[in-house]
């Protein structure tokens, strides 16, 4: 027997079908010979916005379920970090080996030139022990300490988008634009904070509680 369409979890296909997306639009784009004459420009951009982009979403699902109680979206949290971490290995790949191959000598000097460099290699050191310790076995090993571990994520997003920042030399309104995204989405995490939109939420709850299922008048 075929499962019930309300026992398909909708937003974790949502999640997965979106993250992979922009994988295969640079895939479709490269096959199809539509990359511009800088093809590696392509690639690490369109591996690096996206890693960003996914990781400042892994980011909100705890001020959505404080905001509007959405509950369900906890278990897309972890999915949404690791694809973050996939577009960031990625983007750090394209680098290292596309666009320099593996010349260790010329990367130690780009690193130590170009200050971006560090913040994105930072970014990534921070996230890889986040997805190894990923799983729910991780969680029950490591105890307490599991989420005082995967609070580097706070600092791994950081340090990604000041490193979109020091890449980009000339208008800065894209990356500062993630920069407020990720304040604001801290901000929310702040403890007096959080319990006061928990404690508005739970009002406005209560007062449209009432009105649900309310039996609907004869000629409405």
């Amino acid at each position: 027997m075929s499962p019930s369409p309300r026992h398909i979890p909708w937003p974790l296909l949502v999640v997965h079908l979106g993250a992979w997306l922009p994988a295969l639009n640079l895939a479709w784009h490269a096959y199809t010979g539509r990359l511009s004459v800088n093809p590696i420009q392509d690639l690490t951009f369109g591996t690096g916005l996206p890693a960003l982009v996914l990781l400042l979403l892994s980011l909100a699902v705890t001020p959505a379920v404080t905001l509007f109680g959405w509950n369900w979206a906890i278990p897309l949290r972890r999915w949404l970090g690791l694809y973050a971490f996939f577009y960031a290995t990625a983007h750090m790949l394209i680098f290292t080996v596309i666009d320099y191959g593996l010349d260790w000598a010329e990367l130690y000097r780009q690193v130590l030139e170009k200050p971006y460099l560090l913040a994105g290699m930072g970014a990534l050191l921070l996230m890889l022990p986040l997805a190894l310790t990923s799983t729910k076995g991780w969680q029950r090993r490591l105890g307490k300490a599991w989420k005082d571990l995967h609070r580097a994520v706070y600092l791994a997003a950081g340090l990604a988008v000041l490193h979109f920042i020091l890449l980009v030399k000339a208008d800065l309104t894209e990356p500062l634009i993630y920069a407020g995204v990720l304040a604001g989405l801290l901000a929310l995490r702040l403890p007096p904070l959080r319990r006061r939109l928990s404690a508005v939420r739970q009002k406005l709850r209560a007062r449209l509680l009432p009105y649900r299922g309310k039996p609907e008048r004869a000629g409405d």
